[in-house]
């Protein structure tokens, strides 16, 4: 019988390989599950754990009287697997396509994207989402899931809706495809507005589906509050017709209108021409987003004279019925002659009232020369010039104001004539709304409260007095005197609303061009209120380069006072406010042209 050899070396070969590749299990084991136990452990339970963001519903924006601005609705982006579609669902496309409003051609398209692909043209990965359109409703997504087209589904998101397309655009602001406010109450009150998103953790089997079962920790989220505006719709949609009357007529570059109650400083409405419509914010330019009743800058010209008359009357320094010499080109102030503005018409010697009245160049300069260079830069000021308002919207301008060491030698003369200035529309806006209300300025808002879905106030936006302006019995003389303006005899008689007395000043700039004042372009404004017994309403109207016929220049009697009218009239009509009788009417206005209270 033979005996077996064992090779030696082959032995303990094999013997030390087996002992040296248990040790190495065994070694890695300990390191696993010794070691780094509580690293892979947690890696393990990642691996199994499904962590969903529950976002929060954006609160609703409404008006004054409760009627919806801007909701947020649900809807599904619809997209399609390529990898999972089947031959026998192709029968179904021509339905699909109908309900998502595409057509053959795109579906067929998107069917065929299966993989991605670098910049050099490597394969990087299968592509399992293709988005046939998004943003469609609940309803059409159910009718989609009834075909049960496999490989075709849809992810539920929040979309922000505005129901009333452009009304409101530049105060409404709007939000980005990101989720992201941009501008208007949207980005001011995005605090409120956004709520607090809420999340789920639970546990997904291998094929990474949730079991709902196995939930561990679930967080509901607290919906945003809502937001109700000081706007009023009908008086917002009788403004933007208003505006798109004048740009039919005039075809202006741009155009402004501002109404509010002077008494709260609440904007009751605000519009702009160009706008847009916030629901499709991504395809208008930005000129048309920008908000010009905030942003845009020009010289007020006549508007401004409220600053130097009211001025020296609070100063006691004239009278209404006090007589100003504006037949002279020129007057001497101690050592200095300065060059006064020149009138439309010859006017000589009339009263201050006078000089509201017929919108004199020279007596606005006089009583800006008796005021003095460092009270009539207080008196801007004080008005709210050079500053910004604090309305709340970005892109606000506080214009330009400059101090007097900053002065020339015709700045005196000019600045009372609203010369050698710049404001925005709610500025000017916001200064004679300060004279509706007895002299004290008020801070503009839109924004009247925050509420939950109970209807509850959670924060109130009440009436902000910035500062007195004016002392009430000189704020009430200078109301009689606009009265004045918009009577047959004064510069705005196109301003008249039938049945109530007007207070206003228009205002006609010529604007710089190629760094001098042009000709043929002006800036044409009217701001006024009624009734002025009583003010209700302040309306600003500001058009800027109006397209007149041929001999006819756009100052603010002929472009903005008969808008005003327009808007004062269907506005009185809207809110059912009585008519002054005739007689007490035309009292009123003579009280304003002789200067008396």
């Amino acid at each position: 019988m033979k005996t077996l050899f064992v090779s030696k070396f082959r032995y303990y070969f094999v013997f030390f390989g087996v002992v040296f590749a248990f040790c190495s299990v065994g070694g890695r084991l300990v390191w696993l599950q010794v070691w780094n136990a509580d690293k892979y452990a947690e890696i393990a339970s990642n691996a199994r754990k499904k962590f969903q963001v529950i976002k929060a519903r954006r609160g609703d924006v409404v008006d004054s009287k409760g009627n919806l601005l801007a909701t947020t609705r649900s809807v599904v982006d619809i997209g399609l697997d390529p990898h999972v579609l089947v031959e026998e669902d192709k029968l179904k496309w021509d339905t699909l396509c109908t309900y998502l409003d595409i057509n053959t051609a795109e579906l067929k398209s998107a069917a065929n994207l299966k993989r991605v692909f670098d910049e050099n043209g490597n394969f990087v990965r299968d592509k399992r989402w293709v988005e046939l359109r998004e943003d469609v409703d609940e309803g059409t997504y159910r009718k989609i899931q009834e075909l049960k087209i496999k490989g075709i589904y849809g992810n539920y998101k929040h979309s922000r809706l505005y129901p009333n397309k452009k009304l409101a655009s530049h105060l409404l602001g709007y939000v980005n495809k990101e989720g992201t406010p941009s501008m208007g109450v949207e980005r001011f009150a995005n605090y409120y507005l956004k709520g607090q998103d809420g999340w789920r953790e639970s546990e997904k089997d291998g094929k990474r589906r949730e079991m709902p079962h196995h939930r561990s920790l679930e967080v509901s989220p607290s919906d945003g509050l809502s937001v109700e505006l000081t706007i009023d719709r009908r008086i917002q949609d009788i403004v933007e017709e208003e505006l798109t009357s004048l740009v039919g007529e005039f075809n202006p570059l741009s155009a402004s209108i501002i109404v509010s109650d002077p008494r709260s400083g609440y904007i009751l409405a605000l519009a702009n021409a160009p706008d847009f419509d916030p629901n499709k914010f991504n395809t208008s330019d930005l000129a048309s987003q920008r908000n010009r009743a905030l942003s845009d800058l020009y010289e007020p010209g006549s508007t401004f004279k409220i600053v130097a008359v009211g001025g020296a009357m609070d100063e006691a320094l004239v009278r209404g019925e006090d007589i100003i010499d504006c037949g002279e080109s020129t007057f001497q102030s101690g050592s200095k002659r300065l060059r006064l503005p020149s009138d439309h018409h010859p006017l000589g010697k009339i009263s201050v009232s006078k000089v509201v009245q017929k919108s004199s160049n020279r007596g606005a300069a006089r009583l800006g020369i008796m005021l003095g260079a460092e009270r009539l830069y207080r008196y801007s000021q004080a008005f709210g010039f050079g500053q910004k308002t604090n309305f709340g919207i970005g892109g606000e301008r506080k214009g330009v104001l400059h101090a007097p060491k900053r002065w020339d030698g015709l700045t005196i003369t000019r600045l009372p004539i609203g010369h050698a200035v710049s404001v925005t529309p709610m500025q000017v806006h916001s200064a004679m709304a300060c004279v509706a209300n007895g002299g004290i300025l008020m801070k503009p808002q839109f924004i009247s409260r925050v509420f939950d879905v109970a209807g509850k106030t959670i924060v109130p936006f009440n009436p902000k007095p910035v500062r007195r302006v004016l002392s009430a019995n000189t704020a009430t003389e200078l109301s009689n005197m606009l009265v004045s303006v918009v009577s047959p005899e004064g510069t705005a008689r196109r301003a008249r609303i039938e049945g109530f007395a007007v207070a206003g000043k228009t205002g006609t700039t010529q604007k710089i061009i190629d760094g001098k004042y042009s000709n043929r372009h002006h800036v044409g404004s009217f701001v006024g209120y009624f009734p002025a017994e009583n003010p209700k309403l302040v309306i600003t109207v500001v058009v800027d380069e109006a397209k007149m016929q041929k001999g006819l220049l756009g100052y603010g009697g002929v472009v903005a006072a008969p808008a005003f009218s327009r808007i004062g009239s269907a506005i009185a009509s809207y809110l059912g406010m009585k008519p002054m009788k005739k007689d007490a009417m035309a009292a009123k206005i003579q009280r304003g042209v002789n200067g008396s209270i």
